[in-house]
């Protein structure tokens, strides 16, 4: 009979919020509280904010890092020290393909004869649509 190799879990669906507790976020990634409590004394990048009360406040990103940092212990069996450099050798944030990368000065450059022909083509839209 053949051996197949184990397959990674699939990463749990994050909900669409804003900020999540330490509780959702220790349920969502299947470890205790007190793990990611350690964790954010020994992975820079995890820092989640506070609430007026004191509570953790994790974002989408903090928790993305959760279910990385958890990959590389857990399933790829890195030390601590060995998982803190992978994550820092990885780069911070790429944009998608799909999107143009595109300087922000560059979106405040489009020159006065484009608006000008623009809101030209849409009086002529407007006279047809008033027909």
């Amino acid at each position: 009979m053949e051996h197949l190799a184990p397959t990674a879990a699939p990463d749990p669906e994050i909900p669409d919020k804003l900020y999540f507790r330490i509780g959702e976020v220790a349920k969502l990634a299947g470890i205790k509280p007190y793990v990611l409590r350690f964790w954010e004394s020994e992975f820079a990048g995890l820092g989640p904010k506070k609430s007026g009360t004191g509570h953790r406040l994790y974002r989408r990103k903090d928790v993305e890092l959760v279910l990385e940092i958890k990959r590389l212990l857990y399933e790829k069996r890195f030390t601590i020290e060995g998982a803190r450099k992978v994550l820092e050798s990885k780069p911070k944030r790429e944009v998608p393909k799909s999107v143009p990368a595109r300087k922000q000065a560059e979106l405040f450059t489009t020159p006065p004869a484009f608006f000008h022909d623009l809101r030209r083509e849409l009086g002529e839209i407007l006279e047809i649509l008033e027909d």
